[in-house]
């Protein structure tokens, strides 16, 4: 039996499972995917939001600017790619200058740092490339672009290196109290695909099936929608067109589609907001681009929107108050809920296995470890190196010498580490994530075939049984030529 069980690997439940794993507890994560990172997390507009946007006095805002404190310590301690470049509500319309000022004020009482309200000669002068419509613009300092799996991936790998467990392809299924234990306090009974699971305590970071595991135990329902967002991803060579995060005014749908640099020099735009019923729905459609490509360029002129690599879709876990529920369930004790984990989630992570963490501890207790590893080091960048230094590498692991991925300059040796260290890369998707092996401009098209033949190598697993991103997604059928090839 477990003293807490964790449903779900994003970056909430993950964040959570590297705040438990100070202390001398007993830890697992249950999810649903083959890897961490396979819901949400991995399918964002990868901001760190600023926290202007979020009601005074919500949850939101409360998690949104702790979490934006933390991202520096985090990002140091773990390795994980981040940049403050700013954020900018860009306002076309004179009429709707006010909205401005009402998130101006709003992030004042939300604890935000550094804004201002920039003139359009202001605003231009930041950005050229903003729309010849611009009027004024709010400026965040603060805001600031992750890498989302990197961040995802290095909270699991650095809560698996202190001691938590964590168990794939493993779908709760039901979940039940059971007759209470020696000390009165309730057991939790989880029935999986895979067997069943006990806990003194559960949390619920499940994103879009969060309201399903609340409703199990809960008489007080709440209700989650899968908000689609289609977004495009440019080619580097477009990278610089801004170097800040372009946002139109907000709505009620969300922030709107928004223009970004990213941490590895792309450009992102999105995502739209389409409110579906199907909690696995996240393609792409052809509304939904030409939506987002209407759209882009609103705010920013002479966008090169031709230069997209790619396009993708997430969803987003929007509860019906368009808040996040945390906290233990009143009528369900030692049940914890972090639901409704829709943008600002990705900022928010950190500040909220901070709380939940703190929380566990009062209520159970708990004693830290003495021995706690509180870094993580990510894979090594040959490129990073100096050319001595690569050198030398080569010299003594001639893996980091041989390029796999062209697009993305990454070398075997890379890949090979994605598979052996902790939680490791079993599918390509599991590759790309953790090394971008594949996510340039032929988007896998050349690298595909020896990165499989690097997985069956190092892990045995038949080529026919490698997967894209787990379950069905076989890259190849059959062997042809009598099975010889």
């Amino acid at each position: 039996m477990y003293d807490v069980i964790i449903i779900g690997a994003g970056v909430t439940g993950s964040a959570v499972a590297r705040e438990l794993s100070r202390y001398k507890l007993n830890v697992c994560v249950l999810d649903k995917e083959e890897d961490v990172c396979c819901g949400t997390s991995k399918a964002n507009s990868a901001i760190v939001h600023a926290g202007f946007d979020a009601a005074a006095g919500s949850l939101m805002a409360r998690f949104n600017v702790r979490g934006n404190e933390m991202m520096d310590d985090i990002s140091r301690d773990l390795d994980v790619p981040f940049k403050r470049n700013g954020a900018m509500v860009v306002c076309i319309n004179e009429s709707e200058k006010d909205g401005l000022q009402e998130l101006y004020d709003r992030g004042i009482a939300n604890g935000v740092k550094g804004m201002q309200i920039l003139t359009r000669e202001e605003a231009l002068e930041k950005e050229p490339n903003l729309s010849e419509n611009v009027v004024a613009a709010l400026y965040a300092p603060t805001s600031g672009i992750i890498c989302p799996f990197i961040l995802n991936i290095a909270m699991a790998e650095n809560a698996n290196a202190n001691g938590v467990e964590f168990f794939f392809n493993t779908e709760v299924e039901a979940i039940t109290p059971a007759v209470c234990g020696r000390s009165g306090d309730p057991i939790w009974k989880l029935r999986t695909n895979n067997g069943e699971y006990k806990a003194k305590y559960v949390v619920n970071a499940a994103g879009v099936y969060a309201d399903v595991f609340h409703n199990m135990v809960s008489a007080d329902k709440i209700h989650i929608t899968p908000r689609r967002g289609d977004y495009c991803l440019l080619d580097k060579s477009a990278g610089n067109h801004v170097s800040h995060t372009i946002f139109p005014q907000p709505t009620k749908f969300g922030k709107g589609v928004l223009v970004a640099p990213t941490v590895h020099g792309n450009l992102i735009v999105g995502p739209t907001a389409v409110d579906i019923e199907d909690r696995e729905g996240n393609n792409t459609t052809v509304a939904g681009i030409g939506d987002l490509i209407a759209k882009a360029g609103d705010h920013v002129r002479n966008l090169p929107i031709r230069q997209v690599i790619t396009s993708f879709a997430g969803l987003r876990a929007h509860e019906d108050g368009h808040e996040f529920i945390i906290g233990e369930v009143k009528d369900a004790p030692h049940f914890i809920d972090c639901a409704g984990m829709e943008s600002p989630g990705l900022a928010s992570s950190p500040a909220v296995g901070e709380y939940v963490g703190a929380m566990l501890r009062e209520k159970m207790g708990l004693e830290e470890k003495e021995e706690w590893i509180g870094t993580r080091k990510g894979i090594l960048n040959p490129a990073n190196l100096s050319i001595e230094e690569r050198n030398e590498l080569i010299k003594k692991e001639p893996a980091y010498g041989r390029i796999i991925c062209r697009c993305e300059m990454i070398t075997e040796g890379e890949i090979i580490d994605a598979i052996h260290r902790p939680l490791g890369a079993r599918s390509l998707d599991g590759i790309k994530r953790r090394t971008r092996a594949g996510m340039g401009r032929c988007q896998a098209g050349f690298c595909s075939p020896r990165s499989m033949e690097i997985i069956n190598r190092e892990l045995g697993i038949a080529m026919e049984k490698i997967t894209k991103l787990g379950g069905d997604s076989k890259m190849v059928l059959e062997r042809t030529k009598g099975g010889a090839q």
